[in-house]
């Protein structure tokens, strides 16, 4: 299902009749539209592509994790790489960068492993609830692990 229109009577769609939605996917084997997550929450690193959404995902998985928020951060080597901000259950049971390492590793690859660490008090959400992936960068730092 596609709009005509936005409200204003001004088309949203290119040339061809498509739609710029930002978000980015692929069609799989059976015909059937499989969208990854937003473009500008694609991580490149090394030339691989990585979604956050999937990293988060695995990350989630651990018994320590709260809350997780997974962005790119400049790197000089690899362009971005991966860093994890993570809320842990408790601080006697915070999880260590190995460990999710081995998780993102397992469920998503090892390009898209975390190196970065950084456990944090809470998220940046806007009123709604929604994540606020531009603002982890500026969080108070409670510990981090590189690699």
């Amino acid at each position: 299902m596609l709009l005509r229109a936005y409200r204003d009577g001004r088309d949203p769609k290119r040339d061809g009749g498509w739609l710029p939605t930002g978000d980015g996917g692929e069609i799989g084997h059976d015909g059937a539209v499989v969208v990854h997550g937003r473009l500008d929450e694609m991580i490149v690193s090394g030339g691989e592509n990585v979604w956050t959404e999937q990293v988060e995902a695995a990350l989630r998985r651990h018994a320590g994790v709260l809350e997780v928020a997974v962005a790119g951060v400049p790197d000089a080597e690899w362009g971005e790489r991966v860093a994890a901000w993570v809320v842990p259950r408790s601080s006697a049971a915070a999880p260590s960068l190995e460990e999710l390492r081995e998780l993102a590793s397992a469920d998503v690859g090892r390009w898209a492993a975390p190196q970065e660490l950084a456990l944090v008090a809470a998220l940046p959400r806007t009123p709604l609830g929604k994540l606020r992936r531009k603002d982890l960068a500026g969080l108070p730092v409670l510990g981090r692990s590189l690699r």
